[in-house]
């Protein structure tokens, strides 16, 4: 998997590792917490595949791909950085696609399951977030083109949109999920029975702050 040496990514790989399955990273840096020899710059989409098929060497048949890894950076258009765009587009998109290239074979071969994480902000968008949302919506175009393609090949592609969550260790808010749900959530997507397969899966925290406007007056903030 992708994005596993914090927050979310974390929770994920400790809760695929408690279900049995036995886990390999590709990150940007090194996990502190879990044997991770193999790293790769995941803004270079030639380097992202090539790094994944070293991590699948001596893997004949993959029974799950987990892409998590991501780039938040932020602006409004008129300020928004080039640099900031582009990493966004390679770390959130172009690395994905080229990992799964180098992952298809051994996941046609174990039937498995791509789970690609993406965001509320792929159709709910925000100002200042035309990175961030732009590469999450293309990412549902990723995953659909998969379930089409792939299907018969065995392989499943869920799509997993959460929500607000928290994602970092100084974050208590009581209006976001934890990380261990997420990550239970995806055990539980993987989990789902061989002849099903859940496309598009959206979550939500439990609880609602007040939003800014209620009613009528709500429609000035959409």
């Amino acid at each position: 998997m992708t994005g596993s040496n914090r927050g979310t990514g974390r929770a994920i790989r400790e809760r695929l590792a408690a279900d049995g399955f036995t886990v390999r990273c590709l990150n940007r840096s090194s996990c502190t917490d879990h044997r991770d020899p193999v790293t790769a710059d995941l803004a270079d989409g030639q380097a992202a595949f090539e790094a994944a098929r070293t991590v699948l060497a001596d893997v004949p048949a993959l029974d799950l791909l987990v892409l998590n890894a991501v780039t938040r950076g932020l602006g409004r258009v008129d300020e928004l950085d080039p640099r900031v765009w582009d990493e966004a587009v390679a770390v959130n998109l172009t690395a994905n696609v080229r990992v799964i290239q180098a992952a298809l074979p051994a996941l046609r071969a174990a039937g498995g399951h791509i789970v690609l994480m993406g965001s509320h902000a792929g159709d709910r968008p925000f100002e200042g977030g035309m990175a961030y949302c732009a590469t999450k919506a293309a990412l549902k175009s990723v995953a659909e083109v998969l379930l089409m393609e792939e299907r018969p090949n065995g392989v499943r592609t869920t799509l997993l949109n959460p929500g607000a969550i928290r994602n970092f260790d100084d974050d208590f808010s009581e209006l976001k999920m934890s990380v261990e749900s997420v990550a239970s959530v995806v055990s539980w997507v993987v989990a789902a029975p061989a002849d099903t397969v859940l496309g598009e899966v959206e979550l939500r925290p439990a609880r609602l702050g007040t939003p800014p406007a209620v009613g009528f007056e709500r429609l000035q903030h959409v």
